[in-house]
Protein backbone atom coordinates (compact mmCIF):
# COMPACT_ATOMS: atom_id res chain seq x y z
CA UNK A 1 0.00 0.00 0.00
CA UNK A 2 1.22 3.47 -0.78
CA UNK A 3 2.81 5.36 2.06
CA UNK A 4 0.59 8.33 1.25
CA UNK A 5 -2.76 8.06 3.08
CA UNK A 6 -5.54 7.49 0.57
CA UNK A 7 -7.74 10.31 1.86
CA UNK A 8 -5.52 12.99 0.36
CA UNK A 9 -7.65 15.80 -1.10
CA UNK A 10 -7.95 15.98 -4.84
CA UNK A 11 -8.51 19.26 -6.66
CA UNK A 12 -9.72 20.93 -3.45
CA UNK A 13 -8.09 24.29 -4.11
CA UNK A 14 -9.53 26.94 -6.37
CA UNK A 15 -7.93 27.49 -9.76
CA UNK A 16 -7.45 31.09 -10.89
CA UNK A 17 -7.21 30.00 -14.54
CA UNK A 18 -10.68 28.49 -14.43
CA UNK A 19 -9.48 24.94 -14.93
CA UNK A 20 -11.53 22.13 -13.36
CA UNK A 21 -14.96 23.40 -14.43
CA UNK A 22 -17.80 20.85 -14.46
CA UNK A 23 -16.85 19.95 -18.04
CA UNK A 24 -13.19 19.22 -17.34
CA UNK A 25 -12.88 18.51 -13.64
CA UNK A 26 -9.86 16.18 -13.45
CA UNK A 27 -9.99 12.72 -12.03
CA UNK A 28 -8.36 12.07 -8.71
CA UNK A 29 -4.59 11.78 -9.20
CA UNK A 30 -4.36 9.05 -6.57
CA UNK A 31 -2.96 5.78 -7.82
CA UNK A 32 -5.03 2.62 -7.27
CA UNK A 33 -4.15 0.51 -4.27
CA UNK A 34 -1.93 -2.42 -5.33
CA UNK A 35 -3.85 -5.44 -6.59
CA UNK A 36 -1.61 -7.57 -4.40
CA UNK A 37 -3.09 -5.86 -1.34
CA UNK A 38 -6.66 -6.58 -2.43
CA UNK A 39 -5.83 -10.18 -3.33
CA UNK A 40 -4.03 -10.77 -0.03
CA UNK A 41 -6.95 -9.44 2.00
CA UNK A 42 -9.38 -11.52 -0.07
CA UNK A 43 -7.28 -14.67 0.32
CA UNK A 44 -7.11 -14.25 4.10
CA UNK A 45 -10.86 -13.63 4.29
CA UNK A 46 -11.66 -16.68 2.15
CA UNK A 47 -9.36 -18.92 4.18
CA UNK A 48 -10.71 -17.74 7.57
CA UNK A 49 -13.75 -20.08 7.85
CA UNK A 50 -11.62 -23.08 6.92
CA UNK A 51 -8.87 -22.22 9.39
CA UNK A 52 -11.33 -21.33 12.18
CA UNK A 53 -14.42 -23.51 11.57
CA UNK A 54 -15.86 -23.28 15.11
CA UNK A 55 -19.23 -21.59 15.58
CA UNK A 56 -17.72 -18.98 17.92
CA UNK A 57 -14.99 -17.95 15.49
CA UNK A 58 -17.37 -17.90 12.53
CA UNK A 59 -19.72 -15.65 14.50
CA UNK A 60 -16.75 -13.41 15.28
CA UNK A 61 -15.89 -13.23 11.57
CA UNK A 62 -19.48 -12.49 10.56
CA UNK A 63 -19.82 -9.66 13.07
CA UNK A 64 -16.43 -8.17 12.20
CA UNK A 65 -17.36 -8.08 8.52
CA UNK A 66 -20.81 -6.74 9.38
CA UNK A 67 -19.27 -3.84 11.33
CA UNK A 68 -16.92 -3.22 8.41
CA UNK A 69 -19.86 -3.10 5.99
CA UNK A 70 -22.04 -0.68 7.93
CA UNK A 71 -18.90 1.32 8.78
CA UNK A 72 -18.25 1.72 5.05
CA UNK A 73 -21.74 3.21 4.77
CA UNK A 74 -20.72 5.98 7.18
CA UNK A 75 -17.25 6.25 5.65
CA UNK A 76 -18.53 6.98 2.15
CA UNK A 77 -20.46 10.05 3.24
CA UNK A 78 -18.59 11.00 6.41
CA UNK A 79 -15.05 10.11 5.36
CA UNK A 80 -14.91 10.69 1.61
CA UNK A 81 -17.39 13.58 1.49
CA UNK A 82 -16.96 15.05 4.98
CA UNK A 83 -20.69 14.90 5.80
CA UNK A 84 -20.43 13.82 9.44
CA UNK A 85 -23.55 12.07 10.68
CA UNK A 86 -24.78 10.97 14.10
CA UNK A 87 -27.90 9.31 12.72
CA UNK A 88 -26.71 6.85 10.09
CA UNK A 89 -28.77 4.21 11.84
CA UNK A 90 -31.77 5.77 10.05
CA UNK A 91 -30.61 4.05 6.83
CA UNK A 92 -29.86 0.81 8.66
CA UNK A 93 -33.28 0.70 10.32
CA UNK A 94 -35.15 1.69 7.16
CA UNK A 95 -33.51 -1.17 5.29
CA UNK A 96 -34.10 -3.65 8.09
CA UNK A 97 -37.80 -2.83 8.35
CA UNK A 98 -38.40 -2.54 4.59
CA UNK A 99 -36.96 -6.00 3.92
CA UNK A 100 -38.65 -7.61 6.93
CA UNK A 101 -42.06 -6.07 6.16
CA UNK A 102 -41.76 -7.17 2.53
CA UNK A 103 -41.01 -10.71 3.69
CA UNK A 104 -43.47 -11.00 6.58
CA UNK A 105 -46.43 -8.98 5.32
CA UNK A 106 -46.24 -9.56 1.56
CA UNK A 107 -44.40 -12.88 1.22
CA UNK A 108 -41.53 -11.44 -0.82
CA UNK A 109 -38.33 -13.49 -0.90
CA UNK A 110 -35.71 -12.27 1.58
CA UNK A 111 -33.20 -12.31 -1.27
CA UNK A 112 -35.30 -9.63 -2.95
CA UNK A 113 -35.27 -7.94 0.44
CA UNK A 114 -31.64 -6.95 -0.18
CA UNK A 115 -32.39 -4.60 -3.12
CA UNK A 116 -35.58 -3.46 -1.37
CA UNK A 117 -33.50 -2.55 1.68
CA UNK A 118 -31.01 -0.73 -0.53
CA UNK A 119 -33.79 1.33 -2.10
CA UNK A 120 -35.33 2.09 1.30
CA UNK A 121 -31.98 3.22 2.73
CA UNK A 122 -31.26 5.30 -0.37
CA UNK A 123 -34.72 6.89 -0.16
CA UNK A 124 -34.19 7.92 3.45
CA UNK A 125 -30.70 9.16 2.61
CA UNK A 126 -32.04 11.17 -0.30
CA UNK A 127 -34.82 12.73 1.79
CA UNK A 128 -32.41 13.68 4.59
CA UNK A 129 -29.89 14.99 2.07
CA UNK A 130 -32.33 17.09 0.05
CA UNK A 131 -34.02 18.64 3.10
CA UNK A 132 -30.77 19.27 5.00
CA UNK A 133 -28.58 20.52 2.16
CA UNK A 134 -31.37 22.62 0.65
CA UNK A 135 -31.61 24.35 4.02
CA UNK A 136 -27.84 24.87 4.02
CA UNK A 137 -27.18 22.64 7.02
CA UNK A 138 -23.66 21.34 7.42
CA UNK A 139 -21.16 20.42 10.12
CA UNK A 140 -22.65 19.90 13.57
CA UNK A 141 -26.10 21.05 12.41
CA UNK A 142 -26.23 18.33 9.78
CA UNK A 143 -24.96 15.75 12.28
CA UNK A 144 -27.72 16.65 14.74
CA UNK A 145 -30.48 16.68 12.10
CA UNK A 146 -29.54 13.13 11.06
CA UNK A 147 -29.81 12.08 14.69
CA UNK A 148 -33.23 13.72 14.87
CA UNK A 149 -34.40 11.89 11.73
CA UNK A 150 -33.32 8.56 13.22
CA UNK A 151 -35.23 9.30 16.42
CA UNK A 152 -38.36 10.25 14.45
CA UNK A 153 -38.19 6.96 12.56
CA UNK A 154 -37.76 5.08 15.86
CA UNK A 155 -40.89 6.71 17.27
CA UNK A 156 -42.89 6.04 14.10
CA UNK A 157 -41.83 2.38 13.96
CA UNK A 158 -42.78 2.05 17.63
CA UNK A 159 -46.27 3.41 16.95
CA UNK A 160 -47.58 1.78 13.75
CA UNK A 161 -48.92 -1.75 13.45
CA UNK A 162 -47.19 -2.76 10.21
CA UNK A 163 -43.84 -2.77 12.03
CA UNK A 164 -45.16 -4.74 14.99
CA UNK A 165 -44.92 -1.67 17.21
CA UNK A 166 -42.81 -1.98 20.31
CA UNK A 167 -42.96 -5.78 20.14
CA UNK A 168 -40.93 -5.76 16.95
CA UNK A 169 -40.97 -8.42 14.22
CA UNK A 170 -39.83 -12.00 14.66
CA UNK A 171 -38.80 -13.76 11.45
CA UNK A 172 -39.73 -17.49 11.51
CA UNK A 173 -36.77 -19.83 11.35
CA UNK A 174 -36.90 -21.73 8.05
CA UNK A 175 -33.36 -22.96 7.44
CA UNK A 176 -32.41 -22.99 3.78
CA UNK A 177 -30.47 -20.85 1.36
CA UNK A 178 -33.70 -19.95 -0.48
CA UNK A 179 -34.91 -18.25 2.72
CA UNK A 180 -31.58 -16.49 3.33
CA UNK A 181 -31.19 -18.67 6.45
CA UNK A 182 -28.11 -20.80 6.15
CA UNK A 183 -27.77 -23.98 8.17
CA UNK A 184 -24.09 -23.25 8.75
CA UNK A 185 -22.76 -19.87 9.85
CA UNK A 186 -20.25 -20.09 7.02
CA UNK A 187 -23.11 -19.27 4.64
CA UNK A 188 -23.70 -15.95 6.38
CA UNK A 189 -19.95 -15.39 6.47
CA UNK A 190 -19.54 -15.69 2.71
CA UNK A 191 -22.63 -13.54 2.08
CA UNK A 192 -21.37 -10.67 4.22
CA UNK A 193 -17.90 -11.14 2.70
CA UNK A 194 -19.37 -10.55 -0.77
CA UNK A 195 -21.17 -7.43 0.50
CA UNK A 196 -17.97 -6.10 2.10
CA UNK A 197 -16.03 -6.77 -1.12
CA UNK A 198 -18.61 -4.74 -3.06
CA UNK A 199 -18.38 -1.89 -0.54
CA UNK A 200 -14.57 -1.88 -0.75
CA UNK A 201 -14.77 -1.82 -4.55
CA UNK A 202 -17.10 1.19 -4.31
CA UNK A 203 -14.71 2.92 -1.89
CA UNK A 204 -11.75 2.27 -4.21
CA UNK A 205 -13.76 3.63 -7.14
CA UNK A 206 -14.67 6.73 -5.12
CA UNK A 207 -11.05 7.23 -4.19
CA UNK A 208 -9.95 7.51 -7.84
CA UNK A 209 -13.02 8.69 -9.76
CA UNK A 210 -14.08 12.17 -10.82
CA UNK A 211 -17.03 11.88 -8.43
CA UNK A 212 -14.64 11.04 -5.58
CA UNK A 213 -12.39 13.98 -6.47
CA UNK A 214 -15.40 16.29 -6.30
CA UNK A 215 -16.37 14.86 -2.91
CA UNK A 216 -12.80 15.39 -1.66
CA UNK A 217 -12.97 19.00 -2.80
CA UNK A 218 -16.28 19.45 -0.97
CA UNK A 219 -14.84 17.82 2.15
CA UNK A 220 -11.77 20.06 2.25
CA UNK A 221 -13.40 23.38 1.31
CA UNK A 222 -16.99 23.64 0.16
CA UNK A 223 -16.64 27.25 -1.00
CA UNK A 224 -13.57 26.40 -3.06
CA UNK A 225 -15.47 23.46 -4.57
CA UNK A 226 -18.23 25.81 -5.66
CA UNK A 227 -15.64 28.12 -7.16
CA UNK A 228 -14.40 25.19 -9.23
CA UNK A 229 -17.88 24.84 -10.67
CA UNK A 230 -18.86 21.72 -8.72
CA UNK A 231 -22.59 21.36 -8.04
CA UNK A 232 -22.14 20.85 -4.30
CA UNK A 233 -25.81 20.22 -3.54
CA UNK A 234 -26.15 17.54 -6.22
CA UNK A 235 -22.95 15.72 -5.31
CA UNK A 236 -23.77 15.66 -1.60
CA UNK A 237 -27.25 14.26 -2.27
CA UNK A 238 -25.74 11.60 -4.54
CA UNK A 239 -23.32 10.46 -1.86
CA UNK A 240 -26.16 10.30 0.68
CA UNK A 241 -28.09 8.06 -1.70
CA UNK A 242 -25.09 5.74 -2.05
CA UNK A 243 -24.35 5.74 1.67
CA UNK A 244 -28.00 5.12 2.52
CA UNK A 245 -28.22 2.16 0.14
CA UNK A 246 -25.26 0.44 1.80
CA UNK A 247 -26.67 1.11 5.27
CA UNK A 248 -30.04 -0.31 4.22
CA UNK A 249 -28.49 -3.55 2.96
CA UNK A 250 -26.66 -3.82 6.28
CA UNK A 251 -30.00 -3.60 8.07
CA UNK A 252 -31.47 -6.40 5.93
CA UNK A 253 -28.50 -8.66 6.67
CA UNK A 254 -28.77 -7.97 10.40
CA UNK A 255 -32.48 -8.85 10.42
CA UNK A 256 -31.87 -12.14 8.61
CA UNK A 257 -28.91 -13.07 10.80
CA UNK A 258 -30.65 -12.47 14.13
CA UNK A 259 -34.23 -13.11 12.87
CA UNK A 260 -35.62 -10.26 14.96
CA UNK A 261 -35.83 -6.49 14.90
CA UNK A 262 -37.59 -3.89 17.01
CA UNK A 263 -37.50 -0.07 17.01
CA UNK A 264 -34.70 0.14 19.58
CA UNK A 265 -32.52 -2.34 17.70
CA UNK A 266 -33.25 -0.92 14.26
CA UNK A 267 -32.92 2.77 15.15
CA UNK A 268 -30.85 2.67 18.35
CA UNK A 269 -28.06 5.22 18.53
CA UNK A 270 -25.54 2.47 19.34
CA UNK A 271 -25.47 1.40 15.68
CA UNK A 272 -24.68 4.96 14.60
CA UNK A 273 -21.86 5.04 17.16
CA UNK A 274 -20.46 1.75 15.86
CA UNK A 275 -20.52 2.98 12.25
CA UNK A 276 -18.73 6.17 13.20
CA UNK A 277 -16.19 4.53 15.51
CA UNK A 278 -14.99 1.82 13.13
CA UNK A 279 -14.38 4.45 10.45
CA UNK A 280 -12.70 7.01 12.71
CA UNK A 281 -10.44 4.48 14.43
CA UNK A 282 -9.53 2.62 11.26
CA UNK A 283 -9.16 5.76 9.16
CA UNK A 284 -12.01 7.88 7.81
CA UNK A 285 -11.84 8.47 4.08
CA UNK A 286 -9.70 5.39 3.45
CA UNK A 287 -10.64 2.21 1.64
CA UNK A 288 -9.75 -0.29 4.37
CA UNK A 289 -10.24 1.97 7.41
CA UNK A 290 -13.67 0.54 8.36
CA UNK A 291 -12.37 -3.03 8.10
CA UNK A 292 -9.40 -2.30 10.39
CA UNK A 293 -11.65 -0.52 12.87
CA UNK A 294 -14.23 -3.31 12.71
CA UNK A 295 -11.65 -5.97 13.53
CA UNK A 296 -10.59 -3.94 16.57
CA UNK A 297 -14.20 -3.38 17.63
CA UNK A 298 -15.01 -7.09 17.35
CA UNK A 299 -11.86 -8.06 19.27
CA UNK A 300 -12.59 -5.62 22.10
CA UNK A 301 -16.28 -6.56 22.22
CA UNK A 302 -15.81 -10.34 22.25
CA UNK A 303 -12.70 -10.14 24.43
CA UNK A 304 -14.41 -8.18 27.19
CA UNK A 305 -17.47 -10.47 27.09
CA UNK A 306 -15.23 -13.51 27.45
CA UNK A 307 -13.20 -12.04 30.33
CA UNK A 308 -15.81 -10.16 32.35
CA UNK A 309 -19.57 -9.74 32.76
CA UNK A 310 -19.43 -5.96 33.29
CA UNK A 311 -22.03 -4.42 30.99
CA UNK A 312 -20.78 -1.70 28.65
CA UNK A 313 -17.09 -2.26 29.37
CA UNK A 314 -16.37 -2.84 25.69
CA UNK A 315 -17.78 0.60 24.82
CA UNK A 316 -15.68 2.20 27.55
CA UNK A 317 -12.53 0.55 26.19
CA UNK A 318 -13.42 1.44 22.63
CA UNK A 319 -14.06 5.05 23.65
CA UNK A 320 -10.65 5.15 25.33
CA UNK A 321 -9.05 3.79 22.16
CA UNK A 322 -10.84 6.47 20.14
CA UNK A 323 -9.49 9.24 22.40
CA UNK A 324 -5.95 7.86 22.12
CA UNK A 325 -6.14 7.51 18.35
CA UNK A 326 -7.63 10.98 17.84
CA UNK A 327 -4.84 12.43 20.00
CA UNK A 328 -1.93 10.61 18.38
CA UNK A 329 -3.27 9.25 15.07
CA UNK A 330 -5.94 11.66 13.84
CA UNK A 331 -6.00 9.88 10.45
CA UNK A 332 -6.59 6.46 12.04
CA UNK A 333 -4.70 3.21 12.20
CA UNK A 334 -4.31 3.09 8.41
CA UNK A 335 -2.09 6.16 8.71
CA UNK A 336 0.04 4.34 11.30
CA UNK A 337 0.54 1.43 8.88
CA UNK A 338 1.51 3.89 6.13
CA UNK A 339 4.08 5.56 8.42
CA UNK A 340 5.59 2.21 9.37
CA UNK A 341 5.82 1.19 5.72
CA UNK A 342 7.41 4.52 4.78
CA UNK A 343 9.98 4.24 7.58
CA UNK A 344 10.76 0.65 6.61
CA UNK A 345 11.22 1.67 2.97
CA UNK A 346 13.58 4.51 3.95
CA UNK A 347 15.54 2.13 6.19
CA UNK A 348 16.14 -0.25 3.30
CA UNK A 349 17.55 2.60 1.19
Amino acid sequence: MSATPDRSPASAQSNPKGEGSPMNTPRSPLLPLPWMLHLTVLAIALAYPFVFPSSFMLNFGVLALFYAFIGQSWNISGGFAGQLSFGHVAFFGAGAYAATIAQMRFGISPWLGLPIAAMAGALVGGIIGVLSFRAGLKGSYFALITLAFAEVLRIVSNSVTITGGGLGMLIPMKPGAANLQFVERSGFYFLILVLVAISIALAEWLRRSKFGAQLAAIRENEDAAKALGINVFREKVKVMLLSGAIGGVGGCFFAQYFLYIDPLIAFGVDKSVEMLLVSMIGGAGTVYGPMVGALLLALVSDGTRALTQIQGLSLVLYGALLVIIIAYLPNGLIDLFARIKARFSRGRH
